[in-house]
């Protein structure tokens, strides 16, 4: 039976920011881009979320729900040193290692260890050392160990063991399932799909023809299902650019032309990570001006200017609204080709 430990670093960003200004740590604080240039909110600290604020939201907004929340820059050259010292103390744990990002990381341990007893000497050891708290989730598989360390934050530790799974899952809702986002959580709902319980009575034809590689994934986490090895040498998987504007964009002429510009960056993006743009399958974000978005792929094409006007003009068109929105952020990327996505696409 394995044993694996997923560790959170806790609002990690404003975490490191209280560290260095402990005057900080009572007042809601932000880390994200002045709402007057259409900023966004990174993260912020649990006395903000307790007005509501969150990460991804619209910097305006969080002012509207914490008129005195101090919004600060962000400081990316501390936030990867530190990010680095918490990684050092994680990595000497296991016997597998794999950081997923600049604040969590998944450690593998050996059979005859306590995960509990490893999670909890790595809460203090971080706290002691680096000035900053973590929660650990412990379980037999990266999946639960991942919504195992949400359980109990801040700086908690929640294990779901191994003769505990089938009733820890049952209960949990599917949008906990990394990968289900709010609108595949509402498709699932309207078929009475709330709870991984609800999803178990589905076979897996019946759950991929319904909702797609989303099926294949429900289908094993509703049943806590997760076989998926640590990788310690992380293949990249996408490279993209996106920009938000200071006004809308209405026509399909203004998004040709800021098209153009983010052609540019990409390229540079591209090259600098030594990839061929020709070998990438392109993909478009478009966010409206009420805060929906929509995401379009074409794996059949390979990146082009082209590919990434038509591709926009079709996501424009795609809001539901009963007439054309105006655009505040678009994204171009591409994707490295995946056999296995092809060969699920087709079954």
């Amino acid at each position: 039976m394995r044993k694996v430990l997923h560790i959170d670093c806790d609002c990690f960003f404003a975490a490191v920011e209280m560290r260095e200004n402990p005057q900080l740590c009572h007042i809601p604080i932000a880390i994200g881009g002045h709402s007057d240039r259409r900023g966004v909110i990174s993260t912020c600290n649990y006395p903000a979320r307790t007005f509501g604020v969150h990460s991804a939201m619209a910097s305006a907004q969080a002012f509207k729900k914490c008129p005195h929340l101090i919004l600060l820059p962000g400081n990316m050259a501390l936030y990867r040193e530190v990010s680095q010292q918490v990684m050092a103390i994680i990595r000497q744990y296991g016997i597998g290692f794999e950081q997923v990002s600049v604040d969590e990381a998944y450690v593998e341990l050996e059979p005859n260890e306590s995960a509990i007893e490893i999670g909890e000497k790595i809460r203090a050891e971080v706290e002691a050392k680096v000035g900053i708290t973590v929660s650990v989730g412990a379980a037999p598989n990266k999946f639960l160990a991942k919504v195992a360390s949400d359980w109990n934050k801040p700086n908690g530790l929640f294990a779901v063991k191994p003769h505990k799974v089938d009733m820890f899952v049952q209960q949990l809702e599917v949008r906990k399932i990394p990968g289900i986002g709010p609108k595949t959580a509402e498709r699932l709902a309207a078929k009475g799909i709330v709870l991984c319980s609800d999803a178990q009575p589905y076979s897996l034809i019946e759950l991929v023809n319904l909702f797609g590689r989303t099926g294949l994934t429900l289908f094993k986490r509703c049943r806590g299902q997760d076989d998926r090895a640590l990788s310690t040498d992380r293949i990249r998987k996408s490279i993209s650019v996106e920009h938000t504007f200071a006004k809308d964009l209405y026509s399909a002429q203004e998004l040709d032309d800021e098209v153009n510009l983010l052609w540019e960056k990409f390229l540079q993006r591209t090259d600098k990570a030594n990839i061929d743009s020709r070998s990438l399958a392109p993909f478009v974000k478009v966010k409206f001006n009420d805060f929906s978005q929509t995401t379009l792929a074409d794996h059949l094409q390979t990146v082009s200017l082209e590919s990434f006007r038509q591709l926009l003009q079709q996501a424009r068109l795609r809001n539901d609204a009963d007439e054309v929105q105006g655009v505040r952020l678009i994204g171009i990327g591409g994707r490295c080709p995946d056999i296995n996505e092809q060969q699920l696409a087709l079954f």
